[in-house]
Formats: C-alpha cells, sequence, structure tokens
C-alpha cells in the first residue's frame, strides 16, 4: 500500500511515466495493406524506388531492406578495410624503415579521432539539412539516426547505416594527405591540422556535393547554384585531400636530404599488398556509393574494374617505353590512378567511357609524379598530390564529358538533364575550381595555427635523422638482432 501511495504522489507530480500511472487507449488501428500494396512494396524494394505512402495502410516489412542494407554493411566495411590495412600498408611500404609505424599510427589514430567527430557533430554537419554551405545540428550525436531510412538519401538503406558508411569516407580522406608529408611532420601536429581539416574543408565540401541541399549538388537539390555531380568522391575526398597535402607540403618543407640522398621504399611487398587491398576495397568506395544493391552499383563496378586496369597498363606502358622496364611501383601507382580518376564517374559512365579514363589517368598522373615533381621540386613523399589531386582533378572533368542518363536515370530529371552532353563539364570545372582553392586556402588557414600550437609543424633534423618510430612513438617496426 506505501509503494502504490508513492506511486500516486509521483505521478501527481509527472515524475513517473504515464504508461505507469494509467493505461493508455490503444492507438487506432489501420486497414491491413492489400495484397496490391504489398506487391508494389516488393517491387519498390526490388528496383530501389521510394516506397508508396498512401496513408492508409503500412507495410509489413518496415524499415530498411535486408538485402540492400547487407550490401551496404559490407561496403561500409570495404572502405574501412582500404585504410586499415589497404593505405597504412601501401604507404607504410612505400617510407624509410625507420618511419613505417608512424605511418601506421597516423592512419590509426585518424581512425580514431574521426569517427568520434563524426558522433559529435560531423555527420550532421555534412548531411543534415541546413544551407548550401554547411548542414546544421540536428543529427548531432547521432540524434534521430535510426535503422528507418532517411528518404533523402537512401530508399532502402537504414539511416544509422549510411552514417557509417559516410564516416569511412571521412576517415580515409586525411588519412590520404598524411602521404605528402610523410617522414616528417609531428604526430600531434598532423592530428591537430587533420581535427581543424574535417571541420574547414571535408564537412562542408561534403555537404556542398552530397547533402541534400548542398550548393553544389546538381542531381538532388534543384536549387543548386553550381549543378555538378560527384558520384563517390572524385572532389570530395580525393581533390580535397591532394590539393590539401600539396600546400601542406610546401609548407612543412622537403626531408633532410631530399634530392641528395637515396629514399628508396623500405618494402615493395608491403606496397603491393596495400595496393591489392585498395582495390579490393575501393568497390566499397564506388559500387557502394549507389547505396543500393541496384543497377548503378553494378555499373559503379564495372567501371572501377576496368579504369583500375587500363591505369595499371597504361602507367606501366609509359615506363617501360621510357625507362626500359616497368616497375612494380609503376604497376601499384597506375592502379591508384585508374580507381582515384574513375571515383567521380563510375556511376555515371559507360564502361567504354572507364576504359578511356583509365587510360588518361595512368598518362597524367605519370607526368604529374616524374616531371611536374621535378620540374618544381616540391617534397610530395608518396604522391598524394600527383595521384589523387591530379587524377581527381581529371576524373572530375571528365565525368562531365561522359556522363549519360542511359547508365544512370538521375541524369534525365530535374535541371541537370539540360546540362547532360551538353555543358555538363563547364559546371564540373567550376566546382573544382572552388573546391581546389577552398582546399588550398584552409590548409594553409589551418597550418599556420597549428605551428603556433605545436611550436612547429615538423620534428627537428635530428629527431629526422633518427625515424619517427623512436622519437614520436617510442617503438621500431623491425628489430633486427
Amino acid at each position: 500500500m506505501r509503494c502504490i501511495g508513492w506511486i500516486f504522489l509521483f505521478t501527481l507530480a509527472g515524475l513517473v511515466p504515464s504508461s505507469l500511472s494509467a493505461a493508455e487507449p490503444p492507438p487506432a488501428s489501420l486497414p491491413l495493406p492489400t495484397v496490391e500494396q504489398r506487391l508494389s512494396d516488393v517491387e519498390a524494394y526490388l528496383n530501389n524506388a521510394p516506397r508508396a505512402t498512401d496513408g492508409v495502410a503500412q507495410s509489413k516489412v518496415p524499415g530498411g531492406g535486408p538485402g540492400h542494407n547487407a550490401w551496404m554493411m559490407t561496403s561500409s566495411a570495404l572502405v574501412l578495410f582500404m585504410t586499415l590495412p589497404g593505405l597504412a600498408l601501401f604507404y607504410g611500404g612505400l617510407v624509410r624503415r625507420k618511419n613505417v609505424l608512424s605511418i601506421l599510427a597516423q592512419c590509426l589514430g585518424l581512425a580514431g579521432m574521426v569517427t568520434i567527430l563524426w558522433w559529435i557533430c560531423g555527420y550532421s554537419l555534412a548531411f543534415s539539412p541546413g544551407n548550401g554551405l554547411l548542414g546544421g545540428l540536428s543529427f548531432a550525436f547521432l540524434r534521430g539516426v535510426g535503422v528507418e531510412p532517411n528518404g533523402a538519401y537512401a530508399q532502402w538503406v537504414s539511416h544509422s547505416l549510411f552514417a557509417v558508411y559516410q564516416l569511412m569516407f571521412a576517415i580515409i580522406t586525411p588519412a590520404l594527405t598524411i602521404g605528402a608529408i610523410a617522414e616528417r611532420m609531428k604526430f600531434k601536429a598532423v592530428m591537430l591540422f587533420s581535427a581543424g581539416w574535417m571541420f574547414f574543408v571535408y564537412f562542408p565540401v561534403a555537404h556542398l556535393l552530397w547533402g541534400s541541399d548542398g550548393w553544389m549538388n546538381g542531381v538532388f537539390n534543384p536549387g543548386a547554384g553550381i549543378r555538378a555531380i560527384d558520384f563517390a568522391g572524385g572532389m570530395v575526398v580525393h581533390m580535397t585531400s591532394g590539393w590539401s597535402a600539396l600546400a601542406l607540403c610546401l609548407l612543412v618543407g622537403k626531408r633532410r636530404g631530399h634530392g641528395r640522398d637515396p629514399m628508396p621504399p623500405h618494402s615493395m611487398v608491403f606496397c603491393m599488398t596495400g595496393t591489392g587491398m585498395l582495390w579490393a576495397g575501393w568497390y566499397g568506395f564506388n559500387a557502394g556509393s549507389a547505396v543500393a544493391a541496384d543497377g548503378v552499383a553494378v555499373n559503379a563496378f564495372v567501371t572501377t574494374t576496368l579504369s583500375a586496369a587500363a591505369g595499371c597498363f597504361s602507367w606501366s606502358m609509359i615506363e617501360s617505353f621510357r625507362r626500359g622496364k616497368p616497375s612494380v611501383l609503376g604497376f601499384c601507382s597506375g592502379v591508384v590512378a585508374g580507381l582515384a580518376t574513375i571515383t567521380p564517374a563510375s556511376g555515371f559512365v559507360s564502361a567504354g567511357s572507364a576504359v578511356l579514363i583509365g587510360l588518361l589517368a595512368g598518362g597524367a598522373t605519370y607526368f604529374a609524379c616524374n616531371h611536374l615533381k621535378a620540374r618544381f621540386g616540391y617534397d610530395d613523399s608518396l604522391d598524394t598530390f600527383g595521384v589523387h589531386a591530379v587524377g581527381g582533378t581529371l576524373g572530375t572533368i571528365l565525368t562531365g564529358v561522359f556522363a549519360t542518363a542511359a547508365v544512370n536515370a538521375n541524369l534525365a530529371r530535374g535541371p541537370i538533364a539540360a546540362l547532360v552532353g551538353r555543358t555538363l563539364w563547364f559546371e564540373q570545372l567550376k566546382a573544382a575550381g572552388l573546391v581546389m582553392a577552398w582546399s588550398v586556402l584552409a590548409t594553409l588557414a589551418i597550418a599556420w595555427v597549428v605551428r603556433l600550437s605545436c611550436g612547429g609543424l615538423r620534428v627537428n633534423q635530428e629527431d629526422e635523422t633518427v625515424g619517427l618510430d623512436l622519437i614520436e612513438h617510442g617503438e621500431e617496426g623491425y628489430i633486427v638482432e
């Protein structure tokens, strides 16, 4: 009796949920869906079309579709696999032995830090409704991001899964940038710079091109100021990281002994292994960007394969002609160049266009890595600029040339339809120029602040000679007795 009395008092005070104090009347039940409505729901699921909502009957299969969710969970894992261990091994093999752990630490550290930032507000700033430049905070701490799909981005994939998939892109993008300043930048400076870079470069550019109300989202925002397209991250990932990498390596300066002392990769076995992991993971990167297991995903899977192979062939043939023999590093660089260049186009172009894009990618990036770098003398340690900035920029422009509604029906709808096959390349050029300028200027500003905060961006000359593994992490990658 005493317990009942306390519950009664708390109920009067509003401290006990109403479900404990009084029974709620059952909600009015909706009529069961008809067989025709249920069949329509199945067809919409199979065709990745919007679910019918007539306000009368609800589907008996609510939430995301199991097949589409399964593919997107697989794609999310594949994209993470690109960074850990793919990029870590690819970059780790290209540095000298004394710096291999520093690369692994940076990749792992960024994976942890970016994930937390994404949960706090990063996903919300990139993908929640806001203005043309940046989203709001309605999805901060993943509030309201549950198993039901967010129709602005996917019809049959759970909203929380879409957020995790996009997280994997956010992780790998700053990790690409570290290739340009490998072997000389302080770990704390890398982490602090990357944190600022996410807020001032990645989140805004992701919203501009992929946000439902983004100012450069030419496919899904009818009011876009620049009607550009970027299927899987040519601008959002490769251009931002690549152009930022160039600015950062110029600020940090060359490695001690660069141009005088030999600095060969310490393990081409690691590099080749990492390349294979990147190629495999890139299917999640590109085909997963369809956000469904549908025909667009299949096309992206095919074009990704063809462009990677064409880039590998193109680079190695040029190298054979100019140097007399193809190198394993050339094969690896050509593969990554083909993958980076097809990324913005993979869900918009045909198989034949993908082959041409891959061939051009191999040639353009070979020139950038072997001639442009030598001509201007900058120390882009692992060719982040030469491969990702050059490849991403080239792919972005070629997307505007070769994109076709025959591959992706979204290009036949809305204002973008009038541009396809005509002046879409010019929209791509405008968007690419804006992303390039913003990435470089923001990088210079962020690096200036970090330099003041960390007492400089790079380790001193003595520490650089010893190696970052021992100096920054107190460990060695290899113990030779």
